[in-house]
């Protein structure tokens, strides 16, 4: 076998073998694509030489560990062109053999049509959705210098790297990165850098069409560091642009004018290479162009592969390295070092739910989202790496963890994060701290305004994201702000989310909780749905009551009185299960056999065995649910027959006016719940 000669990892490339290795990148991407016969040749297309220029030059990372955790973070947040992640992750030696490129975008395949976090070894964060990996990789970068300046020491900077990320136009016209730029700017993440795909193509056409600021004066004034026009063909360009953002204290972005579909003599530079397959003739036209060979397809030049495949032992030097750095940071600082191992592996410390206050009875009581900043105060000694914040209500979500410092420009060791008025930001920022490791993230505001998140929500749950959602002043009963700010389909809407655990605490106790269940869910997140208004903190023990722990089934029987014979359920979530108690006691002292069932999460509940959801909702008898919110989803619980089952709720948007009245007015009252009962167990009906 002949020798084949291969350029040192690191070093610059000459001219011929740049080209061939990013028309090897250029090419894996036009045959997947065409393989499919479905999917995104032109960015990768576009941007096979800054790829090359990352992954061979600049980044640090292991192959064949793509969980070390002080490697570079990647994200392509123009998720559209994952074939140049996929082609990326191959040539360098992940566990991504060449047969899942073949099977681009196909059932059971690790290449699906966008990267897809824990799905796809080494893809950092699932994209797609433009904007989200933009904020991500704020969050991660917020992450590394929090874990940084709470763990470095002299001679041991055992957190030390960078987030890198290819960005499209169409994230730069996404809401969500001007939210993240913004606080990216404003915070100075000098290690976060950018490389930007200015080609001047969407989907509809030139961006021309809609798109006609000066992005670079835009980033200048969010406080970036701005590189332009830097040559898309030119590693040695690509690669000196990189060095001067790493030199840089604030965050950068680089913008590549580059061509979408370069190479393609016919579609180069148009929307006909940004959503589709290049088509037979032209991707023949393409590799004559390129001087490419037509067959095989999928083709790998040997010296090429071998040029990549030096990431594998470079990465187990690199990663080697910095275990023996950690093993003589645990000699030097053995506390330190412990604790940080366990955030890496996200455990949380022995012990730690003997902090989670226990509230005294009161009739009085507290509104739920003044118990839950209680319960973060009381976590936050024991749990150093909650971090988190609010999108500007912080004073009304209490998500503010007192005495300490909040982070500010160049001063990460603050737990606590002033997010601004941007809740899509802050949540593709706490995706990206979550994606990250190491740390717990939080961030709260008015339940309403989950809508302007929506997105990175979605994304936290389908990913199986760790991230706490603090969504106060949860239904009308936040009175006279009336009904712009009143949630009414929203708990319908979070519940319909697939892997998203929402939770709706009825009282102080059920709140701790409610953050006991969040915390001990790693494999997605959780949104806390809390009061602005007070209600009682129950007398469980002296008043036989079902213990606030049984909300880590999701549902319990909170009260029942039945001497002879249960005869109808009331069920409630969160303020509401006041309503049903009193409802309860009236019928109660009327002889009637009446259970109350708290059901403050649907998740959790649906989760318990069958047996279980049984017995605290018997199927034969009638029930009354009743919750200050949308009665869409409630058949599940109380069946479709109104002979047998009603659901007392808000099928209209709110009012402003003190939210005693509201209630009354919108029927959610004891009187009513009595008088549904009564019907049903006299058949009835509502």
């Amino acid at each position: 076998m002949d020798t084949v000669t291969v350029p040192s990892l690191d070093k610059p490339l000459s001219r011929e073998f740049e080209i061939k290795a990013a028309n090897t990148i250029r090419m894996l991407a036009a045959d997947a694509v065409q393989a499919a016969n479905s999917g995104h040749p032109g960015m990768p297309m576009g941007m096979a030489v800054a790829a090359l220029t990352l992954w061979t030059r600049v980044m640090r990372y292991n192959p064949r560990n793509p969980h070390w955790f002080d490697r570079d973070r990647f994200v392509l947040s123009a998720g559209h062109g994952s074939m140049l992640l996929y082609a990326m992750l191959h040539l360098t030696g992940y566990d991504l053999p060449l047969e899942e490129l073949k099977n681009f975008r196909q059932w059971g395949s690790k290449t699906p049509g966008h990267p897809e976090a824990r799905h796809t070894p080494g893809v950092e964060t699932t994209t797609g959705p433009l904007g989200q990996g933009f904020a991500n990789g704020v969050g991660m970068a917020i992450a590394e210098r929090w874990l940084a300046q709470r763990f470095n020491r002299p001679g041991f900077d055992v957190i030390n790297h960078y987030t890198y990320a290819i960005v499209s136009d169409g994230d730069l016209m996404e809401g969500v990165a001007s939210e993240a730029a913004s606080l990216a700017g404003h915070l100075r993440l000098g290690k976060l850098i950018y490389l930007y795909d200015d080609n001047s193509v969407t989907i509809d056409g030139k961006t021309e069409i809609t798109y006609t600021e000066d992005w670079a004066k835009r980033f200048e004034a969010y406080g970036w560091h701005v590189q332009r026009d830097v040559e898309f063909t030119n590693s040695a360009a690509i690669y000196d642009a990189i060095i001067t953002a790493q030199n840089d204290p604030r965050p950068s972005i680089i913008g590549l004018k580059s061509i979408i579909g370069y190479g393609s003599p016919n579609k180069a530079g148009t929307s006909k290479v940004h959503g589709e397959p290049l088509g037979e003739e032209e991707l023949k036209a393409t590799k004559e162009n390129l001087g490419w060979p037509l067959e095989p397809r999928f083709y790998i030049p040997e010296d090429v592969l071998a040029y990549f495949r030096q990431a594998v032992e470079r990465g187990r030097m690199l990663e080697d390295a910095h275990q023996q750095l950690m093993a003589a940071y645990a000699d030097a600082y053995p506390d330190l070092a412990a604790e940080l191992q366990r955030f890496i592996r996200g455990e949380l410390p022995e012990g730690w739910e003997e902090v989670l206050p226990v509230f005294p009875p009161s009739a009085k009581g507290d509104a739920t989202r003044n118990s839950s900043g209680k319960v973060i105060n009381a976590l936050a000694p024991v749990l150093p790496n909650l971090i988190g914040g609010s999108a500007d209500l912080a004073a009304s979500n209490k998500t503010t963890i007192s005495g300490a410092p909040f982070m500010k420009p160049g001063d990460f060791g603050g737990p606590n994060i002033h997010f601004g008025v941007r809740e899509h930001g802050m949540g593709g920022i706490l995706n990206g701290m979550a994606l990250h490791g190491g740390v717990l993230p939080f961030g709260g505001t008015f339940l309403v305004f989950s809508d302007y998140m929506r997105g990175a929500i979605r994304l936290a749950a389908l990913s199986g994201l760790r991230v706490i959602y603090v969504f106060t002043h949860d239904s009308i009963g936040l009175g006279e702000d009336g009904p712009t700010h009143q949630p009414i389909e929203h708990l319908a809407a979070l519940r319909a989310m697939p892997n998203l655990t929402v939770i709706r605490p009825a009282d102080a106790n059920e709140t701790s909780q409610a953050w006991r269940a969040a915390l001990l869910n790693a494999n997605g997140p959780t949104a806390l749905a809390l009061t602005r208004q007070n209600v009682p903190i129950y007398d469980r023990a002296g008043e036989g009551l079902g213990a606030a722990e049984e909300l880590l089934k999701g549902g319990y029987v909170f009260y029942e009185h039945a001497p002879n014979g249960l005869q109808v359920v009331l069920i409630g979530t969160g303020s509401e299960v006041q309503i049903a108690y009193d409802a309860a006691r009236q019928l109660a002292a009327e002889g009637v056999g009446v259970r109350v069932v708290s059901l403050p999460s649907w998740e959790l509940f649906q989760a318990q065995p069958a047996d279980y959801r049984a017995a605290v909702l018997p199927p034969d008898l009638p029930k009354v649910a009743i919750e200050a919110a949308a009665t869409f989803g409630w058949e599940r619980w109380v069946g479709n027959d109104p002979r047998k089952g009603v659901i007392i709720g808000v099928d209209r948007f709110g009012a402003s006016a003190p939210y005693q009245r509201i209630y009354k007015e919108f029927g959610l009252t004891v009187e009513r719940v009595v008088d549904v009962a009564r019907r049903l167990i006299n058949g009835q009906g509502q």
